[in-house]
């Protein structure tokens, strides 16, 4: 199961990097971690909400791993 969350959330960097780079061809993956630096990508709905597709799998993998040791399945 984390392998799959693994790769959930690395398609979705990919995606969300991608969609970045139509906007502000230089920016980085490391940019990505604070995209308010950009008020491009700041104000861009469409980037906000593939932001929060991200951030709904992290939270998720987290509450799993949480969960995982908590019961040690």
């Amino acid at each position: 199961m984390e392998r799959v969350f693994d790769e959930l959330v690395t398609l979705q960097r990919n995606k969300l990097l991608k969609f970045a780079q139509q906007v502000i061809p230089n920016i980085t993956p490391d940019d990505l971690l604070q995209p308010n630096d950009f008020p491009q990508l700041e104000e861009h709905p469409l980037f906000r909400y593939e932001e929060g597709i991200l951030e709904g799998l992290l939270t998720a993998r987290m509450a799993y791993l949480a969960w995982k040791k908590e019961f040690q399945v």
